[in-house]
């Protein structure tokens, strides 16, 4: 059995989404001719709580490895753990490399920072290396042209570490090809040193069926027979202003939406912190706010999450004005077997998802003509509310799902792994 070392400063029983992607990974790698090995931060050094019941949904011979990092210092000056254990995960990776036998190092960003091991430990191993693009590295984002501010020297420093992480890498994969292909435009000698491929997050059936059988109730919800959608997962900063043309469709509306309450849940800007509102302000500005809109900022439990989510009408996703960003929730939305309204980028491939297997209704839109939201949500609503009092989990989304689950995932990683030389 070929072996693989999975470096990734957050694991579980952190409860940030970026550790679903090397948490189904490696629950599932066995199957196909490889054993993993996770190298890890220890859970005492997050900033955010911990999620003992997702760590409860890995295998039970997953070998983790542990490393201590530098503590977050008052006032806050370096936060990101990829930086505080940067040091302690190179020097364990070494001690690893130099005393068992790896085939692959295998570097899921961001963390960003820690992409940098590839190429170092490349060097004093020989071990070759690949980096996931669970997130782009090098974009714009809010803040990042304003010059000499805080976000505008981040993207300078990104522009300068990228190439050198990415130079000799032997695969570079991603959610989707648009999380890569601007890499390679960046760095064209990739294509011919240097593989690729894209796989999605995938269905992980597993997970539902484990909290179906803990039987437990919502308790976010008003007791009130009125239609609930959730919205779980943090909120994305180029996708407020799709949900502010949301909103004020609604406030235009509002005796058609008296029956109807949306839950955000997990959307605060800090992980553990109740106050730390991202909708609420926005609710409040159209008079939304506790009537027809609710938010829990801070991070739930992964079983909490998806417990709201089987015990709603439907799930709500909202996609961003970035062409690049796939919404990870697609199919934990689809295996909650509730019907789906979705508000996508007309480029996200989430749409065709959604559309195939008719799990929900999509309103797409054009970053530059975000105006149509406005205008066509009320009518949008309306269908789907029709098209939700006949929805069916049926058959086609079972084989939809099972072709793209996890463990095909896992398939199409191990495939492009055994290419490598």
């Amino acid at each position: 059995m070929r072996k693989l070392l999975i470096i990734y400063p957050h694991f579980p029983p952190s409860n940030l989404a970026g550790v679903h992607r090397p948490r189904i990974f490696a629950n599932h790698l066995k199957k196909f001719g490889w054993e993993p090995v996770v190298l890890t931060v220890h859970e005492k050094y997050y900033e955010e709580s911990l999620d003992w019941g997702l760590h409860s949904l890995l295998s039970k011979d997953l070998r983790i490895e542990k490393v201590s990092a530098y503590k977050i210092t008052k006032p806050r000056i370096i936060g990101d753990i990829g930086l505080r254990a940067f040091f302690q995960l190179k020097n364990r990776a070494l001690q690893l490399l130099q005393s068992e036998k790896f085939d692959c190092i295998y570097i899921p960003i961001p963390s960003f920072y820690t992409s940098l091991l590839g190429p170092i430990l490349l060097k004093k191993t020989g071990v070759n290396y690949c980096i996931d693009y669970i997130d782009p590295w090098v974009h714009d984002f809010p803040g990042s042209k304003k010059i000499l501010s805080r976000h505008w020297l981040s993207k300078k420093i990104a522009t300068i570490l990228e190439p050198i992480a990415v130079k000799n890498a032997s695969l570079i994969t991603g959610v989707a090809q648009e999380y890569y292909l601007p890499v390679l435009s960046r760095n064209p000698h990739l294509f011919s040193s240097c593989k690729f491929a894209s796989m999605p997050y995938g269905a992980e059936v597993s997970d539902f069926d484990l909290v179906n059988q803990l039987n437990v109730a919502p308790y976010l919800f008003n007791s009130n027979n009125k239609t609930k959608l959730v919205y779980a997962g943090a909120m994305l900063p180029k996708a407020y202003e799709p949900l502010e043309n949301i909103f004020k469709s609604i406030a235009l509306n509002r005796l058609q939406y008296k029956e109807i309450e949306f839950y955000f849940i997990g959307t605060g800007k800090l992980y553990n912190d109740s106050e730390s509102f991202n909708i609420k302000p926005l609710a409040e500005k159209y008079n939304l706010w506790n009537t027809i809109v609710f938010e829990f900022p801070q991070r739930f439990s992964y079983v909490d999450v998806l417990v709201h989510l089987i015990n709603a009408h439907g799930v709500f996703i909202l996609g961003s004005t970035e062409t690049h960003y796939t919404p990870s929730k697609v199919f934990q939305a689809i295996l909650s077997k509730k019907p789906v309204l979705a508000i996508l980028n007309k480029n996200s491939s989430a749409v065709e998802v959604i559309e195939t297997i008719k799990a929900g209704l999509v309103l797409s839109f054009d970053q530059n003509h975000l105006s149509v939201i406005q205008s066509s949500f009320t009518t949008f609503f309306n269908e789907w509310k029709f098209f939700s009092q006949s929805y069916l989990f049926d058959e086609e989304k079972e084989r939809y799902l099972q072709f793209h689950s996890g463990e095909q995932s896992t398939k199409i990683l191990v495939d492009s792994l055994n290419e490598i030389e």
